[in-house]
C-alpha cells in the first residue's frame, strides 16, 4: 500500500533547542504562496479600474489557521505589486458560525490591527510588513477574518495574491472594516496580499511547510471546505494524542508551479528562501513537485532525459538548502498522469520520466524520509493512472477523497 523509508532521525529539530520552560517564539500557523495576479484572477468588476484596483474597498478574507494561540500578528505582501500598497486600514474577527467563506462576523469579535503602532501602513514594492502582535485568541483548526480597507487602493495591475485560495473572499465599496455584515458584497473565490499569520507560540511549537503544486494547492477539493490534503493531514494530527497543539502546517503550494522554471508563481528554486527558509518555526520541509515540468517538457527522449536529471539535481539543491537552516526535508513521489490529455504521451516517455525521479526519490537516501504518495494514490492494476476513486476526472488532480488518501499517507510520527 504505502510504502516508507527513512534516512535520518525522524524528531524534527526544535526551533528554540534547549529553550527554558516557558519560553515562547513566533511561528507561522497559516501561510500562503504569493504570485503575481493574472488578468483572469483580478479583483472583479468595478474593484479593478484602467490603473487601480480596491480603491476605496473593503476587502474581507477568510484563512483556516492551525496551531491555536493568544496573540497573533500578520503579514502583507507586496512581492509583485507594481506600486507601493497602502493598507488604510485592518481587523481581525471570528467569522460568522466560525465558516470559512463566511462575509460575516461574530458580534463584537472585530479587533483593530497596527503596524508600528498606527492603524495605516504602506508595503513598499518587492516587501511585506509584519503588524504589531495582537492579543486575539485562536483556536487549533479555527477560521480568522481579516478585513482590509485600502482608501487610495493600489495604483498598479500588476498586485499580489493568491488565486488558489479555494476559499471565498468579499469585497464591498467603502470603509466596512467592522462591519458585523456586508450586504452586497462581491464574492471572489481569491487571497490578495495576505500572506501570513503567526501565533506566540510555546517554544516545542514547530511548522511543516510543504511545496507543491495544483496537487497541493487543492484543485478539485471543496470550495470553503478545507479539504486539501494538507488540511486533512492537519487534522490527523490534531487526533493523536494530546491534540495538535504543537504541529503547524503551512501550504506552501501554487496550481502550475513548477520547480524548475516560472510558471504560475516562480520556480520553487527561486522561492525556496521566502516560501520556506523565511517561515516562522519551520523544522520540517515536504516536497511533492515535479509534474509539471516533465508534463510541460517536450515529449523527446532527449527532453524527458535531461528533465528527470535536472529534477533529481534541483531536489538535492533543496535538501542542502534546507539542512543548512536545520530543516529535515521529506520527499513525496510524483503521482501517475496517466489519461491526462495534456500530459500523457503515446510513447510513454513522462512516465517513463516519473518512474525515473520516483525511483531516485525511494532510493537516493538524500532525503530525511520518503512518503509514497504514488503508492497511495496509483490504480493497482493501471499504476500508471490514477486510482478511479480518487481521480476528479481529468487523470491528473484528486477529489477530496483521493486528497484524504494523501493524507492519510503521511507518518504522524514523523513530525516529532
Amino acid at each position: 500500500m504505502v510504502a516508507l523509508m527513512t534516512a535520518a532521525s525522524t524528531g524534527g529539530a526544535s526551533s528554540l533547542p534547549g529553550a527554558a520552560p516557558g519560553a515562547r517564539h513566533w511561528v507561522n500557523t497559516w501561510a500562503t504562496m504569493p504570485q503575481l495576479t493574472e488578468p483572469g484572477n483580478m479583483p472583479p468588476a468595478p474593484f479593478t479600474q484602467e490603473k487601480a484596483v480596491l480603491v476605496d474597498s473593503t476587502l474581507r478574507q477568510t484563512v483556516r489557521v492551525t496551531v491555536g494561540g493568544d496573540r497573533l500578528r500578520l503579514r502583507f505582501s507586496n512581492a509583485f505589486g507594481g506600486a507601493p500598497l497602502p493598507l488604510t486600514s485592518v481587523s481581525v474577527a471570528r467569522p460568522a458560525g466560525g465558516r470559512a467563506g463566511a462575509a460575516g462576523i461574530e458580534p463584537g469579535s472585530a479587533r483593530p490591527v497596527t503596524f508600528q503602532g498606527a492603524r495605516s501602513t504602506v508595503v513598499p514594492v518587492g516587501a511585506q510588513a509584519v503588524s504589531d502582535p495582537l492579543p486575539f485568541r485562536v483556536a487549533a483548526g479555527g477560521n480568522l477574518t481579516v478585513t482590509t480597507y485600502l482608501a487610495e487602493g493600489q495604483a498598479s495591475l500588476d498586485i499580489t495574491s493568491h488565486p488558489g485560495s479555494r476559499t471565498t473572499s468579499h469585497l464591498l465599496a467603502g470603509r466596512h472594516v467592522d462591519a458585523v455584515d456586508l450586504p452586497g458584497a462581491t464574492p471572489t473565490d481569491h487571497w490578495y496580499f495576505l500572506s501570513g499569520v503567526e501565533t506566540w507560540a510555546p517554544a516545542r511549537t514547530d511548522a511543516i511547510a510543504v511545496v507543491g503544486d495544483s496537487l497541493t494547492d487543492g484543485r478539485g477539493s471543496t470550495t470553503n471546505g478545507n479539504d486539501r490534503w494538507p488540511d486533512q493531514f492537519f487534522d490527523r494530527l490534531r487526533s493523536r494524542p494530546g491534540g495538535a497543539v504543537d504541529t503547524a502546517v503551512l501550504n506552501q503550494a501554487a496550481g502550475g508551479n513548477r520547480v524548475l522554471n516560472d510558471g504560475l508563481g516562480p520556480n520553487l528554486l527561486a522561492r525556496l528562501d521566502r516560501d520556506v527558509l523565511a517561515q516562522s518555526g519551520v523544522a520540517w520541509l515536504v516536497i511533492l513537485e515535479g509534474v509539471n515540468d516533465i508534463g510541460t517538457a517536450p515529449a523527446t527522449p532527449a527532453a524527458q532525459q535531461d528533465v528527470a536529471a535536472r529534477l533529481i539535481a534541483a531536489y538535492e539543491q533543496i535538501v542542502v538548502r534546507a539542512h543548512a537552516q536545520g530543516i529535515k526535508v521529506y520527499g513525496a513521489t510524483l503521482l501517475p498522469f496517466g489519461g491526462n490529455e495534456m500530459y500523457d504521451d503515446p510513447a510513454g516517455l513522462r512516465e517513463e520520466s516519473r518512474r525515473t525521479v520516483n525511483a531516485w526519490i525511494r532510493d537516493s537516501d538524500r532525503f530525511d524520509a520518503v512518503i509514497d504518495f504514488d503508492a497511495a494514490v496509483r490504480a493497482p492494476d493501471a499504476p500508471r493512472r490514477l486510482l478511479p476513486a480518487a481521480d476528479v476526472g481529468d487523470h491528473l488532480h484528486l477529489n477530496p477523497y483521493g486528497y484524504r488518501l494523501l493524507a492519510e499517507a503521511v507518518p504522524v510520527r514523523l513530525f516529532r
